[in-house]
């Protein structure tokens, strides 16, 4: 298995990513990356909350990206503040949808929204940008 890269941003923000499959295994790689970033960060009760937002993310790149792979990055961008994203080549932006009881999916950014401190979409020229916020404690 291919190891997490890990690079400084032009920012300075510590981050890591990996490109991935379009395959449901992929969900597991992208939570040990996560679980990996925040305890190196010492955000390790950012760990758990992560791994949910970062399984519901790969879940839409791998039902709805274009390509056969996607992008997973998670970076620090405060002390206590971590951004997690999903980069694919779909253009079409995620849209919450009311799931009823019986339906299998369609919970997925209805959790993301509840877990994360903030959440949203960047359009690129090529496909999007679907991330989500954590803030732990400094």
């Amino acid at each position: 298995m291919p190891q997490p890269a890990t690079r400084a941003r032009p920012t300075g923000c510590p981050g890591y990513s990996e490109t991935l499959p379009r395959a449901p295994e992929s969900a597991g790689t992208a939570r040990r990356l996560v679980r990996v970033a925040c305890a190196v960060w010492g955000l390790e009760q950012l760990a758990g909350d992560g791994a949910l937002i970062v399984s519901e993310l790969v879940a839409n790149a791998v039902q709805y990206a274009r390509s056969s792979h996607f992008r997973v990055t998670i970076t620090r961008i405060e002390a206590a503040k971590v951004r997690i994203g999903v980069v694919d080549r779909s253009t079409r932006l995620p849209e919450p949808r009311e799931s009823s009881t019986e339906e299998e999916s369609g919970r997925g950014l209805a959790l993301v929204g509840e877990l994360a401190t903030e959440w949203g979409a960047d359009p690129l020229p090529w496909g999007k940008r679907v991330w989500a916020e954590l803030h732990g404690k400094e």
